[in-house]
């Protein structure tokens, strides 16, 4: 399903996990949209399969702003996986815990911290990376009144630039063109 994205991924380790990573992505998934209010993602993200689709967008605004943010090769393909991964749980592990929104970051992360092969220095290294940038990539918006959870903030770089591409992909005038990446 993520062909595309992860072609621009070069390393073979950080493929490796990335691919790693899809597999335990529940199915539901790839049918529900991004926000079932509509509320904070725009209309293509919307309906069947808009978090699948959001997160495809995601992606490929990263790809495009690594034009003008310049990350090592190692980091950028990091941030594809980090952004390919973000939203896998979002509505818990079998999309029936619709209460998740806010805590899906930790929920993403920490299931990647349990279930990723770590067979290496770089893979704990590109692990390590791609879970903190998952886990931050709320941005500010660190709290909800319906839920007493903190989430971090991005601090690094890569948190911040995956909080960005996310940001952007979540604006609800910005209209994505799938068929021009």
């Amino acid at each position: 399903m993520f062909e595309k994205e992860l072609n621009y991924i070069k390393h073979p380790v950080v493929r490796e996990i990335a691919e790693e990573g899809i597999s335990f992505i529940p199915d539901y998934f790839y049918h529900v949209p991004a926000s079932s209010s509509g509320k904070y993602h725009p209309s293509y993200a919307l309906g069947e399969g808009g978090l699948y689709r959001h997160v495809k967008s995601v992606v490929g605004i990263a790809n495009m702003l690594f034009r003008i943010y310049k990350f090592t090769e190692l980091d950028q393909d990091i941030i594809i996986t980090s952004l390919i991964l973000h939203d896998g749980w979002k509505q818990g592990f079998d999309g029936s815990d619709g209460k998740t929104w806010h805590t899906h970051p930790l929920v993403a992360s920490d299931t990647l911290k349990e279930k990723l092969s770590v067979k290496s220095d770089l893979h704990s290294y590109c692990i390590e990376n791609i879970c903190s940038n998952v886990a931050s990539h709320m941005g500010q918006w660190t709290t909800s009144e319906n839920d007493p959870t903190i989430l971090p903030e991005p601090e690094t770089p890569m948190e911040k630039f995956v909080h960005l591409c996310d940001y952007i992909a979540s604006r609800k005038p910005l209209e994505y063109n799938f068929e021009s990446e």
